[in-house]
């Protein structure tokens, strides 16, 4: 495929009001996505296309929720509006309204002054790299409208969130419940501020909800996955027995158990894999570039293959479906859990998690057993502009030393930053002074020779 012009690894994002969060931006786009769909569906002899619009409680979704369905209505495609739903909640109302495609408007993790726009397929997977690059294309193309008589027209999804709280609830076994648990939801004052804590109340648990008032404005705001610091002090304060953490889109979660101890995505997928192990085979997981070693080590034992994609959701969906595998994720919590969910959801993920604790009645510091995470340490060093340092002669002769210290008990990552002029230098080792003493010897190299 061309170099993507608009489109990253998860839509388009960044500023609102930059050259392309902006009201124009998001009427061109609705246009140029609304006349490939409409394309695709006559060239299949299908009727008008539909595709369904979700967003997050940033206040620039208004905006942009309207410029989009005006595009899309300019090109005669049926709008159905979900309002404020998570990410993962667009992905399954598509497929299950069997509809052309979904929109989620959202920028995750940031805040509230950035904004995205991102596709999902009618199987509610992440868009097709083919289809990306013809909307790109179609983005050149003047903006017009189709006769009035053709005209697409929006209606709001009244049940949306229902729909969605009861599909979660699905996704945990019927034989199960949560009564007797005491559990604090943070929703990051995001999408899922009226959704989670309804789904594991109607479980069963005695839910406390902290980062479910939105205001526009404080999304991600000292709430939710990116700090589970608060999450970690309202457990305690409250003598829960878990605590989840969603981020602002609620595809990504972290948890945190009674004595306030925070847990990784690492280590959360580990947990899921042991519980479906128990019921049958794991053929293999993907992780990242930014695995822990001790997961991977892990899975070893447990004879569990194990796979490294790029950094990113999408990489990690496209290693398992090139692979036929089902559990995979990042350190970050977004865990995709393909026997339950064509995405990675939060919401999900901790449904699976839980039912590893209360099949087994234990808690989370006890299914992870003899799990070690082994302590990372990293060094970022100024990169000059077209250094070859994947070449680089006296990197390549210190990472070799590196590696034979670690004595294959550790690991060496060496990645150029994707937003940054510099280079990232992680070690991960068994002894946590190792590892520093490694990335140090690392950062001690010499790039400009």
């Amino acid at each position: 495929m061309s170099q993507r012009k608009y489109f990253g690894t998860d839509g388009v994002r960044g500023e609102v009001g930059g050259p392309v969060i902006n009201a124009e931006f998001a009427l061109r786009l609705g246009y140029a996505a609304g006349n490939v769909l409409a394309r695709q569906s006559a060239s299949r002899g299908g009727s008008r296309p539909r595709v369904l619009i979700g967003k997050d409680t940033r206040i620039s979704g208004y905006m942009l929720e309207s410029a989009l369905e005006a595009g899309l209505s300019a090109a005669g495609i049926d709008t159905l509006l979900a309002g404020p739903v998570p990410t993962p909640a667009v992905a399954y109302l598509t497929r299950a309204l069997r509809l052309a495609s979904g929109i989620v408007i959202s920028a995750s993790h940031n805040p509230y002054q950035d904004n995205g726009i991102k596709f999902f397929s009618a199987q509610g997977m992440k868009l097709a790299d083919e289809t990306e690059a013809a909307i790109e294309a179609a983005l050149d193309e003047p903006l017009g409208c189709v006769a009035s008589d053709k005209l697409g027209r929006a209606r709001r999804v009244e049940d949306a969130a229902g729909r969605y709280i009861e599909f979660c609830k699905s996704t945990f076994p019927n034989e199960l419940d949560l009564n007797g648990m005491k559990i604090v939801v943070d929703a990051a004052h995001g999408a899922a501020y009226h959704i989670a804590p309804h789904v594991f109340r109607e479980l069963g648990a005695e839910v406390f909800a902290i980062g479910c008032q939105p205001d526009g404005f404080n999304i991600n705001e000292g709430v939710g996955a990116l700090h589970p610091e608060s999450l970690a002090a309202e457990v305690k304060a409250r003598g829960a027995h878990i605590g989840i953490a969603l981020d602002g889109d609620a595809d990504r979660v972290q948890m945190v158990d009674g004595e306030g101890r925070i847990y990784n995505g690492d280590e959360l997928l580990f947990a899921v894999v042991r519980e479906r192990m128990d019921h049958g085979k794991v053929e293999g997981v993907v992780g990242t570039l930014m695995t822990n070693f001790g997961f991977e080590r892990q899975l070893q034992l447990l004879g569990v293959p194990f796979e490294r994609a790029q950094v990113g959701d999408r990489y990690v969906l496209e290693q398992l479906q090139k692979r036929g595998w089902l559990y995979g994720g990042e350190s970050s919590g977004h865990l995709l859990c393909l026997d339950r969910h064509s995405t990675g959801d939060g919401i999900i993920a901790a449904l699976q998690v839980l039912t590893a604790l209360r099949r087994h009645d234990t808690t989370l510091a006890k299914w992870l057993g003899e799990l070690r995470m082994y302590p990372q340490k990293m060094i970022n060093v100024p990169l000059a502009p077209g250094l070859d340092w994947k070449n680089h002669a006296g990197l390549k002769k210190a990472q070799a030393e590196v590696e034979q210290k670690l004595d294959g008990k550790g690991r060496v990552l060496i990645r150029a930053s994707g937003t940054e002029p510099k280079l990232r230098l992680m070690v991960e080792a068994e002894d946590a002074a190792l590892a520093q003493q490694s990335a140090e010897h690392l950062a001690t190299v010499n790039l400009k020779d």
